[in-house]
């Protein structure tokens, strides 16, 4: 009787180490470098700080009167490079502190609007229907 037992088990344990996989995975490690890890933290604040002052009510209103949907330049700032987004964040850096003065805000919403239309004249995007880039 043990032999009756014995084959069918030997057979479904061989069966079932043959189905195993047995391969190893390997992990890759390497040094980060501080500057790398600090450049990547300081984009996603200046990301961040864009957007929340582009979704400001203000913001949007003067970017409505401007022609510029406030959607739109939501998702441009999410596309933005980290130098282009630096340079925007170092600008609102500059802007009058009292965000309350209208000045500050249409230079804000002007220079959002000239990346923009950079970024058109580069054939990068399409916002605006009057600039005819070569693509």
């Amino acid at each position: 009787m043990l032999k009756n037992v014995l084959k069918p088990m030997s057979l479904f344990l061989v069966f079932s180490f043959l189905l195993l996989d047995l391969s190893v995975q390997t992990a890759n490690a390497k040094m980060v470098d501080t500057n790398a890890v600090i450049a990547v933290q300081q984009e996603t604040v200046n990301r961040e700080r864009v957007a929340a002052f582009l979704g400001r009510e203000d913001v949007q209103k003067v970017m409505v009167q401007q022609g510029v949907d406030p959607a739109e330049a939501q998702q441009r700032v999410a596309s933005l490079s980290p130098s282009e987004l630096t340079k925007m964040a170092n600008s609102m850096d500059q802007l009058p502190a009292g965000s309350g003065g209208g000045g500050a805000i249409v230079g804000a919403v002007v220079f959002v609007f000239v990346v923009l239309l950079v970024t058109d004249l580069l054939g990068l995007t399409h916002v605006f229907p009057f600039v005819n880039a070569q693509r």
